[in-house]
């Protein structure tokens, strides 16, 4: 049974990323206020459910939650200042979109980066302990897997609707036969040899 809350009375922000370990596309990440008494059996980590359940807990967050927010580092962003940077500066964007400012931020993994004044605490395989880190990664995953799929119909030979990015074996014999696009990060391990392909001209 996943908690409500690291810190009852305190209006808490559950954040979460997406796409860290991918060989294209930007990351996502998610942060979500749930109000007081929230309940869901079905909410968990985004990777233990179904892609139906998370897009149908994704409307339940979207009209349940107190404030939600969604924010993006680009491809070009994670090449400059690396994946991790990149990751943390993805949730601080969805914190700076919420509609509600948190008093406190429960983040999912070991590395953060402070939020201005807002307190925090790091919750590894948070995602599977607390409701609010749950209900971001559902939403990351989500909104990252729209956008592969947009990105998918610009570039088919990469199969991004299948692999959403990661570095599957299709993914990157693609990526040796067609060279690298515009969505691809340039400074990751493209073709699994410590390699990197060239990039289109």
């Amino acid at each position: 049974m996943l908690l409500p809350y690291m810190n009852p009375g305190l209006t808490e922000a559950g954040c979460d990323e997406a796409g860290r370990g991918c060989l294209a596309g930007a990351v996502f990440a998610a942060a979500v206020i749930l109000p007081p008494g929230f309940r869901n059996e079905l909410l968990n980590d985004s990777k233990q459910l179904t892609a139906k359940q998370r897009y149908a807990l994704r409307g339940v967050i979207e009209r349940e939650a107190v404030a939600w927010a969604v924010g993006t580092v680009s491809p070009a962003e994670i090449d400059r200042i690396n994946i991790l940077n990149a990751s943390i500066l993805a949730m601080h964007r969805a914190i700076d979109a919420l509609s509600v400012s948190p008093e406190y931020l429960l983040v999912d993994g070991n590395r953060f980066k402070p939020y201005r004044d807002v307190p925090h605490t790091t919750v590894v395989k948070g995602d599977g302990k607390y409701l609010s880190i749950a209900a971001a990664s559902i939403l990351a995953k989500t909104y990252r897997d729209d956008y592969m799929d947009r990105l998918h119909e610009e570039y088919p030979c990469y199969g991004w609707r299948k692999n959403k990015g990661y570095p599957t074996q299709e993914h990157r014999k693609a990526i040796a036969e067609h060279g690298t696009t515009p969505y691809h990060r340039l400074t990751f391990n493209l073709l699994g040899s410590g390699q990197l392909s060239l990039p289109f001209e």
